[in-house]
């Protein structure tokens, strides 16, 4: 019970999928995760939504996932992008046979599923609430000590502690950050007409207005918003009666859904970027938002993180059939090298995305749109966008091919 393959600290959406498959592949793990599991799962603690792009989608059927989830997500099939409100857009679709580009599940859903699969699992000890007090990381072991006096080793520590990570600041591994004057708001609305299994993406130079189709409820259809505004006006726009706030999104979509209605809360959160100098230390790597955290531009936030799963369990699994420990030097070093690249072309892509978009003027709004046009039209670079959106770009690790290691 105190020994194991990993330690995890953070019980988040990346740091339970990663559980489970090193689970899948007869890896122990204690996952430490300071929220009780109670709180996480109820209604009102996290109503955002999130895109899991296809190739996440294989590995979550991979690793056991998908059976839980089949049906409790909606498929998108195509992704519209466009300048503003006008007729010219770039889009994406998908034939049936194809498969959908991605899937929008509610994060309470995920968070449920995957608390139950954990309870499931024969190789992993969920310990929460729980804190790390003292870490203390050498050339031959971790030794973590939580708040209740509990003693726990392991070859290998991972932080998924998300974009404040303590272990990370503790390890001295510097951050390129800054932050956007933007906010998102987020919210699930309600409305008139079907979505047709479309995601929308509206650039404006205030921010990008993202509408994300979600599954019909018992009170009609539903999509989620992710609302980017200027920073000084998210109090405003969270302040307005429902009645204020949706004729406000509805002149942002063009009315393109007809009318709307509110279908959960609203929330809002600042906005901005940080991206790890490496995600590697002794017997230390890092995961998910510890690692980077980007603009929700192009939805692939919690995509990037699934995707660091996948290689360091392909990492770690070749290690063990090798005789090496999880926490062996080399394994680390191939760990940062698969992901350096990957994750910095993504962080430096969403990053100029908006910052482009939000040069405001007719000229800029031309040049824009001009290449927009230009990505619709020539196959191969729409082939390219298309395979990021899927999340099938670069050198594939095995679970992201729907395979296991």
């Amino acid at each position: 019970m105190n020994r194991a393959d990993v330690i995890i600290l953070g019980g988040g959406l990346v740091g339970l999928t990663l559980a489970l498959a090193l689970d899948r592949h007869e890896i122990s793990s204690i996952v430490v995760d300071p929220v009780d599991p109670a709180t996480v799962q109820v209604a009102g603690f996290d109503g955002r939504a999130s895109a899991i792009a296809s190739a996440s989608w294989k590995m979550l059927e991979a690793i056991g996932l998908g059976e839980r989830l089949a049906g409790q997500g909606c498929p998108i099939r195509a992704i519209r992008a466009a300048d503003g409100l006008t007729p010219r857009a770039l889009v994406f679709d998908t034939s049936d046979e194809e498969g959908p580009l991605g899937i929008m599940f509610e994060n309470r859903l995920l968070r449920r599923t995957l608390h139950a699969a954990v309870a499931d699992a024969k190789h992993i000890t969920l310990l929460a609430p729980a804190r790390p007090v003292t870490t203390i990381r050498d050339e031959t072991k971790v030794t973590v000590t939580l708040d209740d006096g509990t003693i726990i080793t392991t070859p290998l520590l991972v932080a998924a502690e998300g974009r404040h990570s303590p272990t990370r600041e503790a390890a001295g591994i510097e951050v390129a950050r800054w932050r956007y004057d933007h906010a998102a708001i987020i919210a699930t609305l309600g409305h008139e007409m079907p979505h047709g299994n479309i995601a929308h993406e509206l650039f404006y130079p205030s921010g990008p207005f993202a509408l994300l189709p979600m599954l019909d409820d018992a009170d009609g259809h539903r999509s989620a918003i992710v609302w980017t505004v200027a920073g000084k006006d998210a109090e405003a726009m969270m302040g307005l009666p429902d009645r204020a706030f949706l004729a406000e999104a509805e002149k942002r979509m063009g009315g393109m859904l007809g009318a709307l209605r509110a279908a959960s809360p609203r929330s809002s959160y600042a906005l901005g970027f940080h991206h790890a100098a490496r995600i590697t230390d002794t017997r230390l790597a890092l995961v998910g938002d510890a690692a980077h955290g980007i603009h929700p531009i192009a939805g692939q936030g919690l995509n990037l993180g699934l995707r660091d799963v996948a290689a360091l369990t392909e990492v770690l699994v070749d290690g063990l059939r090798l005789g090496l420990d999880t926490g062996d030097a080399q394994l680390l070093a191939r760990y940062q090298s698969w992901r350096a690249l990957d994750t910095f072309l993504v962080a430096a892509a969403t990053d100029s995305l908006t910052r482009l978009y939000g040069i405001p003027g007719p000229t800029a709004r031309e040049v824009r749109r001009f290449g927009m046009d230009v990505v619709e039209r020539v196959a191969p670079l729409k082939r390219m966008f298309m395979a990021e959106a899927r999340g099938e770009s670069g050198a594939l690790p095995k679970l992201l091919q729907g395979v296991e290691v």
